[in-house]
């Protein structure tokens, strides 16, 4: 739903959870701070299952967007942040746009398991994202791609699915093997 104190775009800060079934609590609040804190930019933000948190005038946060909307919205922002998994990183990308990823973590309930972690971890090492895996890293990775949005912009990336999913299944199967054994 959205949130009618929000603002239309076009946003500077997209923010995306992902379609997952498990709430990201973590990334949504350390948005809402840094939103609070930066009244001035507006900020899609799209929770997923997460629940919303308190309304802040410069964020519109919704559950879930068409698919078209949330891109095109990444296409405009200087700023996106993803959570780790393979479709939010590509959809920027395919825009032009270097995400910064946030892994969901097993261990919080975020995820099954810590697959995220691995696997933006390989992306961040071949210069594909940026990683932020604390509250400090992504504000500060905030904070410089509105200071310099250039910073974030990439060619469109429409070529590189293949290799991301390549990745993502080099990270994930190994997972699915141990997990196999341990049954």
């Amino acid at each position: 739903m959205t949130d009618p104190t929000g603002p239309e775009g076009p946003y500077r800060v997209v923010v995306t959870v992902g379609t997952d079934h498990h709430p990201f609590a973590r990334l949504v609040g350390w948005i809402h701070a840094w939103a609070t804190a930066h009244p001035d930019v507006p900020v899609l933000l799209q929770l997923g299952t997460t629940d919303p948190p308190p309304p802040v005038p410069s964020v519109r946060a919704v559950a879930l967007l068409p698919h078209q909307e949330l891109v095109a919205a990444m296409a405009e922002a200087d700023v996106v942040v993803a959570q780790g998994g393979p479709g939010g990183i590509m959809d920027a990308r395919s825009v032009g746009r270097q995400p910064v990823a946030v892994p969901r973590r097993g261990d919080l309930g975020e995820h099954v398991d810590d697959h995220q972690v691995r696997f933006t971890a390989w992306m961040a090492e071949r210069g594909l994202v940026h990683l932020a895996t604390d509250e400090a890293t992504l504000l500060a990775e905030l904070d410089a791609g509105l200071a310099d949005p250039a910073r974030l912009r990439i060619p469109p990336d429409g070529g590189g699915i293949d290799d991301t999913i390549a990745a993502f299944r080099g990270v994930v199967e190994p997972l699915l093997v141990a997990r196999r054994r341990r049954r």
